[in-house]
């Protein structure tokens, strides 16, 4: 574990692997907040109090590992910004003007305001503040927030295969993600210890607070298997980086998206997840089926893809409906005609009822 003091300060945790370009990143970024956390944390009743206070909470405490990291480095920007400001004198207003910072990238500006409405929810439940000032804004939609991270086509699937064959660790990686439907939290942790009889079981890292994560069984298909056969593997993980170790999920999500490019495919990670899923969808899965492949605890995953599967049946079912409205429509049809029947055809129209 590797942590940064400066001067007689407290220590901040660097969370990313150590020599990444993420690491770094957090390195320089912990240099130069910790001045401006240490000055203001010490302000009662300021904004960088109240988020050291909730960083202290048990509601804290009860978050993922990846949810925490990922709300640290928001907050720490957040206090470099903001944290002299009065916790009481944060209004709506300000939430909006944080977003619309960040609305270049859509993604940041909704994981910004998701963080703050996780601490004014919990600061509002503590009497901390009167009113949450998050409650009206709403979240920007861009590229990928209609449906989330965006989902990879067929195309875009060949078109991987084709640029990583079976046997380079790329192309375990899309194997592994796409035909067991895991995270890539999951996807960097599975190894030979969770395989028995040809089944994978492991239990996901994703959870409610308070809660474990769900247990899934899921079988090793045919490209899956023909995968980790052709491919060197590490001992307690499938996939391993450079140095022969298990990934941490952020830097196995950086190199994934890399090689994605490389193929010439925008998609990421959990976009492979989500084309797993409609995959299973269109080809007639259950929400029940989908909710135990991808641990779901509730249908309403489940329920967005099988009902945009039956949409494309449907669709598809009635497209031809609109050619006879049409034809209805037409009150001169065409007159058809009759076809007369050779003796040349006669022995073949025999055969075919023989």
């Amino acid at each position: 574990m590797w942590y940064v003091r400066k001067a007689r300060g407290k220590r901040i945790r660097l969370r990313n692997e150590y020599g990444t370009d993420e690491f770094w990143s957090e390195y320089r970024a912990a240099l130069e907040t910790k001045a401006a956390i240490l000055e203001t944390a010490t302000v009662e009743r300021s904004l960088a109090w109240g988020i050291q206070l909730y960083r202290n909470s048990s509601a804290w405490a009860g978050l993922s590992n990846a949810t925490r990291r990922a709300r640290e480095n928001i907050y720490r920007k957040v206090i470099g910004s903001a944290g002299h400001a009065p916790l009481a004198k944060i209004t709506d207003a300000k939430i909006r003007e944080g977003r619309e910072l960040r609305s270049a990238k859509p993604h940041a500006a909704n994981a910004f305001l998701k963080s703050m409405r996780a601490f004014f929810s919990w600061a509002v439940e503590q009497k901390l503040v009167p009113s949450d000032p998050t409650k009206g804004v709403k979240l920007l939609s861009g590229a990928n927030d209609a449906d989330g991270f965006h989902t990879w086509s067929e195309d875009e699937l060949n078109r991987f295969e084709a640029r990583w064959p079976v046997g380079t660790r790329e192309r375990l990686a899309f194997d592994l993600l796409l035909y067991t439907g895991l995270r890539r939290g999951d996807a960097v942790r599975v190894g030979r210890q969770h395989v028995r009889d040809g089944t994978i079981t492991i239990r996901t890292e994703k959870h409610r607070i308070g809660k474990p994560g769900e247990l899934v069984s899921l079988p090793i298909l045919p490209p899956l298997q023909e995968s980790i056969a052709a491919t060197k593997t590490g001992d307690l993980a499938f996939l391993v980086s450079d140095a022969g170790k298990p990934w941490i999920k952020e830097s196995f999500g950086n190199w994934f998206r890399d090689v994605c490019r490389e193929a010439g495919c925008p998609g990421s990670a959990h976009g492979l997840r989500k084309a797993g899923a409609r995959r299973a969808a269109e080809h007639g899965a259950t929400e029940r089926q989908l909710m135990a492949i991808f641990g779901w605890t509730t249908s309403k995953q489940a329920t967005h893809y099988t009902r945009a599967a039956d949409r494309k049946r449907l669709a598809q079912d009635a497209a031809p409906l609109l050619m006879l409205g049409a034809q209805a429509e037409n009150k001169t049809p065409a007159p058809s005609t009759p076809v007369r029947e050779s003796s040349e055809m006669l022995p073949l129209k025999q055969e075919v009822r023989k």
